[in-house]
């Protein structure tokens, strides 16, 4: 299993020859695409979804139907090729996915709540699961999460305690673009204080580094 961040909330999986992306957003490079298998995309917010990486390949695309809908206006080129998935829905993009949960966390209760699914993949006896913009776990065993570590729909405590509830021995930070270097810091230190206590290990990956 190889996993390398691309860019805020963007993850590459490489494992016995599939590669499969999580979220190639705006803050993203298009290269993360290159030679891709398979594309998920959690939710329609420009830093997970931008349709021009999409067009720009002839990755296939797995997502949930806001998505879809989307694309049928952004890029309809990308739909023949876009499957959708719903919540709980078990599937195959040359490693088998569940996805997880069905709305993004509240950003504000005056705002309306957009949908989103996150994706827990098997990598033979390994799960590592990408939650999008939500807090919810996928109720079983975790090898690695990709921790959200910022968000303007969350607190540096939500997400600590997020690691710590779904109880990965491994949680790589992502959605961390919004974070100045010290904004991170103040928060690595934080998840350093409590997630070792509990025997989980904190790492955060500079863009293309790999795990």
């Amino acid at each position: 299993m190889r996993i390398t961040k691309f860019g805020h909330a963007c993850v590459r999986i490489e494992h016995e020859g599939t590669t499969v992306v999580f979220d190639p957003g705006v803050f993203t490079d298009r290269a993360a695409l290159d030679g891709a298998d398979a594309v998920l995309i959690t939710h329609e917010h420009v830093d997970h979804y931008l349709p021009e990486h999409l067009a720009a390949t002839d990755v296939p695309v797995w997502t949930i139907e806001a998505v879809a809908s989307k694309l049928r206006e952004d890029a309809p080129e990308v739909v023949e090729r876009t499957t959708v998935v719903a919540p709980g829905q078990s599937f195959d993009v040359g490693l088998p996915v569940t996805a997880v949960g069905e709305l993004h966390a509240v950003i504000h209760p005056e705002l309306p709540r957009f949908h989103n699914s996150g994706y827990l993949l098997t990598l033979g006896e390994q799960k590592v699961f990408h939650p999008g913009d939500a807090l919810t776990g996928p109720g079983e065993h975790v090898d690695v999460l990709l921790a959200p570590a910022s968000a303007p729909w969350a607190r540096s405590h939500e997400l600590v305690d997020f690691m710590r509830e779904v109880k990965a021995p491994v949680n790589i930070a992502i959605h961390d673009r919004i974070y100045s270097e010290a904004g991170a810091g103040v928060f690595d230190g934080l998840a350093g204080t409590f997630l070792p206590r509990e025997g989980l290990e904190f790492k955060r990956l500079a863009d293309g580094e790999d795990l």
